[in-house]
């Protein structure tokens, strides 16, 4: 599988994307920080700048997965909200980009605040303008604790399919779904979020990454969300109750330092993404070998 990925961040799709062993063929990222960590980790893939000056028409019909977690903050709680007024609503860029590339597959992420932002509007407005580019797409809510993570981070997963056939869109009522619930969707989308969303929160689940590089795969070493144990939800310094005000976090550290916890804020969950990545390998496969049988 061919892998691209838009508003890269420090990589977080690339790296399930190479636990899968797919080739990452791009990514496309303005901050410096991250593009840095790009390059280092994957030298050999065209690296873009910024998303709207850039044509991926050289890329039709050459990516089978393009991903991205197109910018949260005009639909976080966190922040203002002020959604499609705000200059960092760059979905429609990444819709301009899906439309350039023609994928087989798209996996978009962004925070539980897109789903209630002026009730739903840019959350219905996603999934419908990848239904008229001719995906069957479906919406899931998959936190970072379902691979056991010490942490809950509520995301929203777009996981959407080229196809002709008419897709089931999500009701309000529906946009955050119990296992049993996905479990009774049907369709290409949906049926690879429900196997993501399964094999996410099973109990216990330790699948490994072999022998992995520590800077990469950190303590959660298991891309299956295994052993998290030992990491560290605070800082052992910073923004403590330890006498360290949180306003000399910025002097205490250098500028790569702030900006690396800015980009770990801001990161997906590899571990998550790995899940949704598998089922959607399981799913090719199964139709090739069905293909193959038919035949």
């Amino acid at each position: 599988m061919k892998h691209g990925s838009l508003f890269s961040g420090i990589g977080g799709f690339d790296l399930a994307a190479e636990w899968m062993g797919w080739e990452n063929v791009f990514h496309c990222e303005w901050n410096d920080f991250g593009k840095r960590v790009l390059s280092y980790y994957w030298p050999n893939a065209i690296s873009y700048n910024d998303i709207t000056k850039t044509n991926f028409t050289i890329h039709r019909g050459g990516i089978d997965i393009l991903t991205g977690g197109f910018p949260c903050q005009p639909y976080s709680a966190a922040g203002k909200r002020w959604g499609k007024d705000d200059e960092r609503h760059l979905w429609p860029e990444m819709l301009r980009a899906i439309r350039e590339i023609q994928p087989r597959w798209v996996v978009g992420e962004n925070v539980f605040g897109i789903t209630n932002w002026n009730g739903g509007l840019v959350f219905d407005e996603v999934q419908a303008d990848l239904e008229a580019e001719g995906y069957e797409v479906q919406a899931y809510v998959l936190p970072a604790c379902a691979v056991n993570a010490p942490h809950r981070r509520d995301r929203v997963w777009f996981v959407a399919h080229a196809t002709s056939q008419p897709s089931k869109r999500l009701r309000p009522e529906q946009r955050e779904l119990s296992n049993a619930q996905q479990g009774q969707l049907g369709g290409n989308g949906s049926e690879v979020g429900n196997r993501a969303a399964t094999h996410a929160h099973e109990p216990g689940r330790t699948e490994q990454h072999g022998a992995g590089e520590p800077g990469r795969t950190g303590h959660a070493a298991g891309h299956g969300g295994g052993d998290w144990h030992d990491f560290p939800t605070q800082s052992p310094v910073c923004s403590r109750d330890d006498g360290v005000s949180s306003r000399l976090d910025g002097i205490t550290f250098s500028k790569w330092r702030n900006e690396s916890i800015k980009a770990a804020g801001n990161a997906v969950v590899p571990q998550v993404v790995y899940q949704i990545f598998q089922a959607i390998q399981q799913y090719e496969h199964e139709k090739e070998n069905a293909k193959h049988s038919r035949t």
